[in-house]
């Protein structure tokens, strides 16, 4: 465990599958996909959120009760009372403290499963908007009402930068495990974004709040959404998908995410990791730099991709030069989360079992809160070839995914006679992406 959190979130590597297999069947599910797209789907068939069929009243009234959101505020405040006292007061050991699981393995991994099942979940649970609320209160002010709104201009960029940061402290800084660490990353980011509430009131939560807005896209491709009309429905997840639109900071915040999981499969291989130990400019400085290029690299081939489809594709209805890099980015949505997925399914299932094992002794005094205190971590409950799959399927499914979503955009966005042209570069860029991450996980 401590080898694991001392990189912040670790994979493993007993992947019994050839290669050979893996991109043959990769490749040939894109190229498929993409022929079929081209002569059988002509026209726009998603409808963002106006689909859906809505959910029996009974099942509305309970999820949309007072009761139920104050149940599920109290759990997203409990969850970081618990973890916040055992990093304060608690062994600084991984081993011993159930603080760094919590946040890289419960949180950060299980946010992922939990937001494509019930879609942006931590809106419902976050803890800084349960604080924003109070302080609204003893300000004698109301929460809902600030008089202003989030400049435009910000869109997500407060998020990218969000993400970014916390991608850094698991994947580069020396200790993320320390307590002092976690405390530090936290404290910070509470204070920014409660001032900013406090500004502009609960919606800065929706798009500037880094997890919130990782919920919410990665929720967009679950079963259960809302219409534009606030109704609680079931509908096909790329309705949901559809809905995402053009803003500032969109692209950045899902290339952020692709490269967060790149990058994390990139530095487990040898050469980099001899990198960073012989680095003149030391380990932490050269990881940064590393992590850094990640992020452009992503999105420089996106967005090269994306200016050659609008040269082919110049007759665009709807496209202009702004909304050009944004138009597209809800197809890479599919492909991060495929990645996250592959990427960490392993860990959940494993190092989940952990969390629950610490804590029921969270400051390490010899308590057994939940009689696991002799329990051990059983790593046979997943075996090679089980992960092997999931993580090949599920980098072949999201880049299909991708596929379909952008395919769908261009033939509303540009003329019928450019539409299958236009999407041979985005064509182009699944390809990249998906030889990429299969070459970073058939490596490591």
């Amino acid at each position: 465990m401590s080898e694991i959190l001392a990189h912040g979130i670790g994979s493993r590597h007993d992947l019994p599958i050839p290669a050979f297999y893996a991109f043959a069947g990769a490749l040939a599910a894109l190229l498929v996909s993409f022929l079929g797209l081209a002569v059988l789907w002509a026209e726009s068939r998603f409808r963002g959120r106006e689909a859906g069929r809505a959910l029996p009243e009974p099942l509305r009234r309970l999820a949309d009760a007072p009761a139920t959101r104050t149940a599920l505020r109290a759990l997203g405040l409990l969850g970081a009372a618990f973890t916040l006292v055992a990093a304060l007061f608690g062994p600084d050991d991984p081993e011993r403290n159930p603080a760094a699981t919590f946040v890289y393995v419960v949180f950060w991994v299980g946010l992922v499963p939990a937001s494509l099942l019930l879609g942006p979940v931590w809106r419902l649970v976050n803890p800084l908007r349960t604080l924003h609320l109070a302080l609204s209160r003893m300000l004698r002010r109301s929460a809902a009402d600030s008089g202003r709104e989030p400049p435009a201009r910000l869109g997500y960029w407060p998020a990218a930068a969000g993400l970014l940061a916390f991608t850094w402290l698991e994947l580069v800084a020396p200790e993320p495990a320390a307590n002092a660490s976690m405390l530090a990353f936290f404290g910070c980011y509470a204070v920014v974004h409660l001032a900013g509430a406090l500004a502009y009131g609960p919606r800065w939560f929706d798009r500037c709040d880094a997890f919130e807005a990782y919920s919410a896209l990665i929720g967009r491709l679950a079963p259960l959404g809302r219409r534009a009309d606030g109704r609680l429905v079931l509908r096909n997840p790329f309705h949901g998908l559809d809905a995402v639109r053009p803003a500032p900071g969109l692209v950045a915040t899902v290339c952020v995410m692709l490269a967060s999981t790149a990058y994390d499969g990139f530095s487990d291989a040898p050469t980099w990791v001899n990198t960073l130990q012989t680095a003149a400019i030391g380990p932490t400085a050269t990881g940064t730099l590393g992590l850094l290029a990640a992020v452009a690299g992503v999105a420089l081939l996106y967005a090269a991709c994306i200016a050659v489809a609008g040269l082919i594709g110049s007759g665009a209805r709807g496209l202009g030069r702004r909304g050009e890099l944004g138009a597209f980015a809800h197809s890479l949505v599919p492909i991060a989360v495929g990645y996250l997925v592959a990427h960490y399914f392993s860990l959940l299932v494993i190092e989940g079992q952990r969390a629950f094992i610490l804590a029921s002794d969270p400051l390490d005094t010899g308590l057994d809160l939940f009689g696991t205190a002799a329990r051990t971590v059983d790593e046979s409950v997943v075996g090679p070839g089980t992960i092997a799959t999931v993580q090949v399927l599920s980098i072949v499914a999201g880049h299909v995914l991708g596929v379909i979503a952008a395919h769908d955009r261009s033939v509303r966005l540009f003329a019928p006679a450019r539409a299958v042209a236009g999407q041979i570069p985005l064509f182009v860029l699944m390809v990249c992406y998906t030889l990429g991450g299969l070459t970073l996980l058939l490596a490591a």
